[in-house]
C-alpha cells in the first residue's frame, strides 16, 4: 500500500496528499460527480484555490490540484461542489460560499467521502483534519462527526447526497 501516503513535504502538517500521480481512486470518485480533475505541475498555481499555496481549486466543474495538495482540501472542494446549487455550480470561481449548514454539511460529507478512498479512509481523514486546523465546537473532527453533527446528516439526507444509511449516493445537490 505505497501509494496510501503520497509525496511528503517538508515542514506541512502531516496530512495525506494527492501525490505525483493521483490514485485510480481519486480519480473515479471526481469523475461520478461530473468533476474534471486537474493535475497541475509542482511549480504551477492552483486556478479557483480559495486559500491559495497547495490548496485545491474550483472552477465550474474543474478541480485543480498537485501532488503537495491535501487529499481532504481535494475532497472538501469536490464536497463543496456537490452541495452547492445547480446555478452557483455554472458560475463557480473560487468562492464556493453557501451558509453555515452547509459549510457543516461539506464537511460531513468530505467524511464519508473519504471512507470510499483505499488511499485515506474515514479515520485519517478525522485526523488529517485536526492536523490541518478544521475546528469544531467539541474540539476535534472526530468528536463533531460524532455527537455534533445531526444537521449535517439532516442538510444531506434532504438534499440527496447521502441515503438514509449515510452512505453516499453519489448524486449532487438536488
Amino acid at each position: 500500500m505505497a501509494d496510501a501516503v503520497p509525496d511528503a513535504v517538508p515542514d506541512a502538517a502531516d496530512v495525506v496528499r494527492v501525490g505525483s500521480d493521483a490514485h485510480e481512486s481519486i480519480r473515479a470518485l471526481v469523475q461520478r460527480y461530473g468533476v474534471l480533475l486537474r493535475v497541475r505541475a509542482a511549480h504551477e498555481e492552483l486556478p479557483g484555490s480559495y486559500w491559495g499555496e497547495s490548496e485545491a481549486g474550483l472552477l465550474a466543474n474543474e478541480l485543480y490540484v498537485r501532488a503537495d495538495t491535501p487529499l481532504h482540501s481535494l475532497l472538501h472542494e469536490l464536497s463543496h461542489y456537490i452541495c452547492m446549487s445547480s446555478e452557483r455550480r455554472a458560475g463557480l470561481d473560487r468562492d464556493a460560499g453557501g451558509d453555515d449548514a452547509e459549510e457543516c454539511a461539506v464537511c460531513y460529507l468530505q467524511i464519508l467521502l473519504a471512507g470510499v478512498l483505499p488511499v485515506l479512509g474515514r479515520e485519517r481523514m478525522l485526523r488529517d483534519m485536526d492536523a490541518w486546523g478544521y475546528t469544531f465546537r467539541l474540539g476535534s473532527a472526530r468528536a463533531w462527526f460524532d455527537q455534533d453533527s445531526a444537521d449535517a446528516c439532516i442538510w444531506l439526507r434532504r438534499n440527496g447526497v447521502i441515503d438514509e444509511h449515510q452512505r453516499p449516493t453519489f448524486h449532487l445537490k438536488q
